[in-house]
This record gives structure tokens, sequence and C-alpha cells, in this order.
């Protein structure tokens, strides 16, 4: 299991990529939805515990309750906002804790 930083230094890493190249849609909402989820169960494997993760799990929460288990490129595509939006309030809430990622 990565730690919280090394999780959250992957994810950043997708603010290079997006679906706006051609061919690329389908690999950057898959991997989007992996590294969210794998940030997500870093963070509840932390010595922190879930309570100081409470918002960037809740928000993880409700993109997977949105999803509802279809991870199918289709469903992926249709949910693209909120899988970014989740990334983009992650990123923005962890910023004020650079001891979770630095």
């Amino acid at each position: 299991m990565p730690q919280v930083r090394d999780a959250f230094a992957v994810l950043q890493a997708t603010y290079n990529d997006s679906c706006g190249t051609p061919g690329n849609c389908q690999y950057f909402l898959n991997r989007l939805l992996t590294n969210l989820d794998d940030l997500g169960n870093s963070m509840k494997a932390s010595p922190k515990g879930t309570a100081h993760f409470r918002r960037p799990l809740a928000w993880i929460g409700q993109m997977q309750t949105a999803l509802d288990g279809d991870f199918t490129f289709d469903n992926l595509h249709k949910h693209q906002s909120l899988l970014v939006t989740t990334r983009d309030k992650i990123n923005t809430w962890m910023q004020s804790y650079p001891d979770d990622y630095r």
C-alpha cells in the first residue's frame, strides 16, 4: 500500500493528461479512477486515521456512489466532470496539509 504522499503524487500526475487528446479519454478516466481509489485506500490505511482524511474520503465515497459499480467507459465519461472535480477538490484540500504530501 503506497503512502498517502506517494498516492497523491501519482494523482497529481493526471493534471498533465485529459480527454482532450484524441484516443486518450478512456485511458485518462480509468487512470483517474484508479488513482483516486488508490489515494482513498492509502488514506484509510494511514496512521493518521480516517478522521483526519474525512473530507477527501467523503468526496471519493460520493464519486464511488455515483459510479454505482459501473466502470465502463460510457459511465466514466458520463461522470467525467465528477471525477475531475473530485481530484481537484482533493488537491486543494491536500495543499492545506503539506505534512501529508511532503
